[in-house]
């Protein structure tokens, strides 16, 4: 679960927290389990409320709307190259709120109308996050110059 938390928060004591909170609603709820689906999916989805409860109360979101183009592909041979501890360094190096958006709708799998419930945000912030977070990475990964040499 601390796995899940840590794309979200990247402060250990505050990810503790979130896990701890998490694991305390589990607790409370779990009369509410009916052993249908997996345990972990239904500790997991709990975990992640405490997580948005967080985010929710400790991330402003001030940013406007903004009209991007549409995002282009990183080159193949750039993100091949990249492990998965150094992507996860470059998403937790994201603006807070646009790492909340990015992770939910990539690593979750919410959609923006989702999201924009959860976070309190309207589906166009969300989908401007997202944008925004891809524009970063990208730029970032070429950054790194990964190519193969041959």
């Amino acid at each position: 679960m601390m796995a899940v938390i840590r794309r979200y928060i990247d402060e250990v004591q505050q990810a503790e927290e979130v896990l701890n909170n998490g694991y305390l609603r589990a607790f409370q709820k779990i009369g509410q389990y009916n052993f249908q689906g997996s345990f972990e999916g239904w500790l997991r989805k709990i975990v992640f409320h405490a997580v948005s409860d967080y985010v929710k109360q400790n991330i402003k979101y001030n940013e406007k709307v903004i009209l991007v183009e549409k995002d282009q592909y990183v080159e193949k041979d750039h993100a091949d190259n990249l492990y998965y501890n150094q992507l996860l360094k470059l998403v937790q190096m994201l603006p807070d709120a646009t790492r909340m958006v990015f992770n939910m709708y990539v690593m979750e799998g919410f959609s923006h109308k989702e999201i924009s419930k959860m976070l309190g945000i309207s589906e166009g912030t969300s989908k401007w996050h997202l944008s925004e977070g891809r524009r970063v990475l990208k730029e970032r990964i070429e950054k790194l110059q990964l190519h193969y040499n041959l």
